[in-house]
């Protein structure tokens, strides 16, 4: 079994963070050094990290009728000033561009892109056969962080913000998406083994400018829980105000209702941390940028190990395996086993001149450090089948932790005793906002919302948003990043 968070040693570090930010340098994954707060460097092998899941996130989105676009980092103030709840929940966080040409012109650096996409919807919507519109990107976005900064976690330049915009003709189509974007996000985590909680956001924690917000959250190796992607159905909110109206098959003009939702790095945060360890990362084998690491074990020149190697290695690369040969001459096999397991590497190959002689090659889960024998003309089958069992067992043992850190309780100084070991507690709730800050106050916690069934339809969702005050709820509370 993979060890869940909990039970990871952490040696001489002091905390997750602590641990975070050595794997992702010694693993040559992010450098945290460039000297602007809340900026960081991707290094090679992390960008083929972000790749790999960036093909999912264009993948789904693809699949689902979303259609890519480009847009500016800079947003006129008039645009984004109009919508006054969103400039509310916003304007303490932009950085304005306080030097240009000369003019009196005033651009602010994305934070999201409501107030730069809407102005387009207007001139690129007319009829109601131009419904639904979807269209995403992968870009920077930018947030003025006045708290602590985290690589991955917290940040000012925040460089795969994949969010996704969409307009429809009435709020029942819109929300039918809010549901398909659930259903995309889920597919996202899953395929990345990230185990997740999904609530609807309270009244005073939704998005700027937003009917409902849902979101997703994980539980981190601390017991924190990190959002880790949102949802917002936002109604007429942002069409009223930038005019987006259609032709009605009525012969009337309706304004368009719209949503978004967003996910960003804290995606590949969540993938680095939940299945690593002290030797540190561990890759789900699908997304990993090489699924195989071929060390052959020489002792002076055996040529006969080497060919061997080669003829291995061209038959997983044949049957589409991402495979890396490591046949440095001036690394030990234990420095590079070390080397490898920091990496994340699934699977690592040995071929020895034994293993020659007897035809068969040494295979090794980085999950549990397994060793199989492996005959030589069983390869391809032996790893594609330890690559489904180890994501098999990384997507259930990463599902079973984050359910045993979810529990309920009626009693405050439980709740707090729950929060204090690290995890989240839903406790009863009226409802009502008032009542639900006062449970914030008494339990020193954060709310993550509502917790919403994965089979609630549309309706459901609405009347969780906006239900009767009286009915009663669980509320779900956490300490957050």
């Amino acid at each position: 079994m993979v060890r869940g968070p909990q039970e990871r040693p952490r040696g001489k570090w002091a905390s997750f963070i602590e641990w975070f930010n050595k794997v992702i340098m010694d693993a040559e994954v992010y450098d945290y050094r460039y000297p602007v707060k809340g900026a960081y460097i991707w290094r090679p092998y992390g960008v083929a990290i972000r790749r790999s899941v960036e093909a999912l996130i264009r993948r789904l989105h693809d699949e689902t009728g979303h259609q890519e676009v480009i847009f500016p980092v800079f947003i006129p103030y008039e645009f984004f000033s109009k919508e006054s709840e969103h400039i509310r929940g916003f304007e303490n966080e932009v950085f304005w561009v306080s030097k240009g040409t000369g003019g009196e012109e005033r651009l602010v650096l994305r934070p999201t892109s409501e107030t730069a996409m809407m102005p387009m919807f207007k001139l690129w919507i007319r009829d109601h056969t131009d419904l639904p519109l979807r269209v995403y990107q992968i870009a920077s976005v930018f947030r003025a962080e006045t708290k602590m900064t985290h690589p991955m976690i917290r940040l000012r330049e925040i460089s795969m913000f994949k969010e996704a915009h969409t307009a429809h003709v009435d709020r029942e189509d819109a929300e039918r998406q809010v549901k398909e974007a659930v259903g995309i996000y889920r597919r996202i985590f899953d395929e990345l083994c990230i185990p997740y909680l999904i609530s609807r956001r309270p009244e005073w924690d939704k998005f700027a400018g937003a009917v409902y917000t849902i979101a997703f959250d994980t539980i981190m190796p601390d017991g924190k829980t990190m959002q880790i992607g949102t949802v917002h159905y936002l109604g007429e909110n942002f069409s009223r105000v930038f005019d987006v109206k259609y032709l009605g098959k009525d012969g009337q003009m309706h304004y368009v209702h719209t949503t978004s939702y967003g996910i960003s790095e804290r995606v590949i945060a969540s993938l680095l941390t939940f299945h690593g360890d002290d030797r540190g990362l561990l890759l789900p084998p699908r997304y990993a940028p090489i699924q195989v690491v071929v060390v052959p074990i020489m002792y002076g020149e055996d040529q006969a190990v080497l060919n061997y190697v080669k003829n291995v290695s061209s038959e997983l690369l044949n049957a589409n395996v991402r495979v890396h040969v490591d046949d440095r001459r001036d690394k030990t096999p234990g420095w590079k086993f070390y080397y490898w397991e920091l990496k994340g590497v699934p699977i690592r190959l040995e071929v020895g001149p034994g293993d020659v002689k007897d035809n068969v090659v040494t295979l090794t889960r980085r999950d549990t450090f397994e060793k199989y024998n492996v005959p030589r003309n069983n390869v391809v089958e032996a790893v594609r089948d330890l690559m489904n069992a180890i994501e098999d067992n990384m997507r259930k043992s990463a599902w079973e932790w984050l359910r045993s850190r979810v529990k309920r309780s009626s009693s405050v100084s439980e709740a707090k005793a729950i929060l204090n070991e690290g995890g989240v507690v839903e406790v009863p709730w009226s409802g009502d906002d008032e009542c639900g800050k006062r449970i914030m106050e008494l339990t020193e916690s954060d709310a993550l919302g509502i917790p919403l069934d994965i089979n609630d339809t549309p309706s459901d969702l609405r009347d969780a948003a906006c239900g009767d005050k009286k009915a009663e709820y669980w509320l779900r509370l956490s300490r957050r990043y």
